[in-house]
């Protein structure tokens, strides 16, 4: 006979259903078709010896395995208990004659426990899509799984477990969760908070202009100023991620492996901090089996770069088109696959080798030319993807002994999230536009118009600074921001004053 079972396969962060065909004929030898990778193949090996632990048989005859589409590449190990439930049927070991109604994943031990995987989300919510009743998965995937409704999620410990279950003779109770109440639960639980950082209002001021129109920000300032400890704090004055949001980040981090045991769904933004010896296969993602990096796994969050200039050049440089798509697109000779990639990008430079350049206290000892060296590390198509330049200075002995309360998080997170509204209801009609950040240049002409006394003001800044062409549309923009928290319909002339100031960089003298 033909035994059926169902697996699935994930490409990018959607997965697609795998039929598994079995059948037992005259013969000896195991034979597997539909381009399985070596992982798959050695699955015999791992699927004999679980059988056996459990005093089943693997046929002596000869097993011919089909996975279904044959023209797709099937890798992995997660097919191990897709396989040994389809022999088990075939050989007429297991007598349930319902199998369509199941798609099993799991890998196997030799002794038959259950491994757990990778991408188990956008498993799930495929079963669901294709109507699938019940998900057979290791046990400590459930949680992860249990995310989805309207499917039985069968967490079993081994492959026994998962084979009493489908015979009927000991059922494993479904794993239940209500989903929304956990993810409405955990979304505003962050440690790090802007009530326990004194001083540095300017800073916090530029970091909630950033948040409210989805502005990438640069701090610069020397070492030990609060960068990364500000910068670390940016997630929690971003708005609260919507269902659909959260749904979206977890499948990323489902496929990257990165979700514990206990996990559900992911419910704050994400905060990514990668070193700076990073590759740059990390950062935008890829590999043999195509995974997301670090700019994916920041997707509807963070991505924070620690002293920038220390990168490799060409880990920036693929930055560039992500920052502009929002999406990476990792291509192979078989297969093309995108991985969302909508981030902030946060990074923090010193403004020199020795890290007191600009200092007003300590003297920079760097040579002539130097601190331009430096700089130029970093290039300008990266600068110019950065809305903020922020210089940040050391906070005094006074600001760091005060008393004084500061600002909580939750306070600066309600004007940016009445600004972020403001912006919503400007771009409705505009598809993949959702702040002011996305702006393109035609469309920073329609929106941030600006009276002929700013126009003056914005012409002598750029005159008097040297500020570069370029700083012309992201001063529009960070000034259309800051006009939106204010709640003003126009673009005002103390706005525009406020926006000139966030283009150090872009100085033609800043570094002397």
């Amino acid at each position: 006979m033909v035994a059926k079972t169902f697996g699935s396969a994930v490409f990018g962060v959607d997965a697609s259903v795998i039929t598994v065909e079995v059948t037992i004929m005259q013969g000896t030898g195991f034979v597997m078709v539909g381009l399985p990778d070596s992982a798959v193949k050695e699955s015999a090996q791992r699927v004999e010896s679980a059988l056996k632990f459990f005093g089943y048989k693997m046929p002596r005859q000869r097993v011919v395995i089909n996975m279904a589409p044959a023209d797709l590449r099937k890798e992995g190990s997660a097919y191990d208990l897709t396989l040994a439930i389809g022999i088990l049927r075939a050989s007429e070991q297991l007598r349930a004659d319902d199998l369509n109604n199941y798609l099993i994943m799991g890998e196997l031990s030799l002794d038959g426990l259950l491994r757990p995987i990778k991408g188990v989300l956008p498993i799930a919510i495929e079963a669901r899509k294709k109507g699938y009743k019940t998900l057979i998965i290791p046990k400590e995937n459930a949680h992860e799984a249990a995310i989805v409704n309207n499917i039985d999620v069968i967490g079993a410990e081994t492959l026994l477990d998962a084979i009493e279950h489908i015979n009927g003779d000991r059922r494993i109770e479904p794993l239940r969760k209500d989903t929304r109440q956990l993810f409405f639960h955990e979304q505003s639980h962050y440690t790090a908070d802007f009530s326990h950082v004194q001083g540095q209002e300017n800073i916090k001021r530029a970091l909630e202009i950033a948040a409210a129109g989805g502005h990438n920000v640069i701090m610069i300032g020397p070492p030990g100023a609060g960068k990364t400890m500000l910068a670390k704090r940016l997630p929690s004055i971003l708005p609260m991620m919507s269902l659909q949001e959260a749904l979206e980040t977890t499948k990323i981090h489902s496929v990257a492996g990165k979700l514990g045991a206990q996990a559900g769904l992911i419910a704050q933004r994400p905060f990514r901090a990668p070193h700076h010896t990073i590759s740059d296969v990390a950062l935008v993602g890829g590999g043999g089996i195509p995974q997301p990096g670090e700019i994916s796994l920041a997707h509807n969050g963070v991505l924070f770069l620690d002293e920038l200039p220390e990168f490799k050049r060409t880990v920036l440089e693929v930055m560039r088109q992500p920052l502009e798509e929002r999406r990476v697109t990792i291509s192979r000779a078989k297969v093309t696959v995108d991985f969302p990639a909508n981030f902030m990008l946060v990074a923090s430079m010193n403004p020199c080798p020795c890290g007191y350049y600009n200092h007003p206290e300590k003297d920079c000892v760097c040579g002539p030319g130097v601190v331009q060296r430096y700089l130029n590390k970093v290039s300008g198509p990266l600068l110019d993807r950065i809305d903020l330049h922020v210089e940040v200075t050391p906070v005094s002995f006074d600001q760091m002994t005060s008393t004084r309360p500061a600002e909580s998080s939750e306070q600066i997170r309600s004007r940016v999230v009445k600004a972020r509204a403001i912006q919503t209801e400007r771009f409705k009609e505009y598809a993949g536009i959702y702040s002011n950040a996305m702006m393109p240049s035609q469309m920073v002409k329609e929106i941030c118009t600006i009276s002929n006394p700013g126009k003056t003001l914005l012409k002598t800044a750029m005159e008097r600074l040297g500020l570069s062409a370029r700083a012309y549309d992201r001063i529009l923009k960070v000034a259309r921001t800051i006009a939106d928290l204010a709640g003003s319909q126009e673009i005002k002339i103390e706005h525009l004053a406020e926006a000139i100031q966030y283009r150090s960089l872009d100085r033609e003298n800043w570094a002397g």
